[in-house]
């Protein structure tokens, strides 16, 4: 593919050393799978990622995970990883774990969610197939190894959301998942707070789920040239609906950072600064 006509993509070839490349991770850097666990980084990412990063000001993951799950993820067998990429930042835990330089500043998790733990369980033990991945700063069910996800999903929303009132944590539905985490804090919050310590002259966003909704409506308020993607699938519309681009699932996030990696390319060997 080339790199699509659009003024914030323009703005991003005009002037990359004022850019912020913000990133989603699964279901944008890596495929979508049945279990969390497994959903390695498209063999591609950190490649293109490292070739990116030093023609920017600053490449950004945006993610629920918690960062060093990331980086363990990221890794590919032969080649480079996530933590390879000069200079990259990933906010985790929504913008509430931070990993730069080999190192993660956190908060300690709130107090509610040792309620959910112990209740979480009892409230998914009659779906067969759903399981609770703890992620330290929050605590996520998923169905999509269910017989039915989407029933199973549907069902487990009104007990989650009186759980999560009740340890006083906020409800973040995602691909077949629900997740409680601290309220205050979500991805567009995080986005918003790094293009202001970065100094940003324009952004791009890149995601695929429900979360990353935030995130574009801070590319749409941050009062900058800037471009929403969709990293697109089945599952979800909503954020196709939202986006200036769609593309096609992490192959296609790959071919756009690619393009837009040769494009910035041609303009530096072509002596414009």
């Amino acid at each position: 593919m080339t790199l699509p006509a659009h003024p914030g993509l323009d703005a991003i070839v005009a002037d990359p050393a004022g850019a912020v490349i913000g990133l989603d991770y699964d279901g944008t850097l890596s495929p979508i799978v049945a279990d969390p666990a497994a959903a390695r980084v498209h063999p591609a990412v950190p490649g293109v990622l490292a070739a990116l990063a030093p023609l920017v000001r600053a490449v950004v993951v945006v993610t629920g995970r918690p960062p060093l799950t990331a980086i363990g993820l990221g890794e590919v067998p032969g080649g480079p990883s996530l933590g390879d990429v000069p200079g990259l930042v990933i906010l985790g835990h929504y913008g509430l774990e931070r990993w730069e330089d080999g190192r993660v500043t956190a908060p300690p998790p709130p107090p509610g969610l040792d309620l959910v733990r112990a209740r979480l369980p009892v409230i998914a033990a009659g779906l067969a197939g759903a399981w609770i991945e703890d992620k330290g700063h929050a605590v996520a069910v998923h169905t999509r190894r269910c017989a039915d996800p989407a029933a199973a999903l549907e069902a487990l929303r009104e007990p989650v959301a009186a759980l999560a009132a009740e340890a006083g944590l906020a409800v973040e539905p995602g691909r077949m998942v629900l997740e409680l985490r601290p309220a205050g804090m979500d991805k567009g919050q995080a986005l918003s707070a790094f293009l202001a310590e970065r100094g940003a002259r324009s952004v791009m966003f890149v995601g695929d789920d429900l979360g990353d909704l935030a995130a574009f409506a801070a590319v749409e308020e941050a009062g900058l040239p800037g471009v929403r993607v969709c990293s697109g699938s089945t599952e979800v519309t909503a954020l196709a609906e939202r986006a200036d681009l769609v593309v096609d699932g992490p192959d296609g996030v790959v071919a756009l950072l690619g393009d837009l990696v040769e494009s910035l390319g041609k303009r530096s060997a072509s002596g414009q600064v």
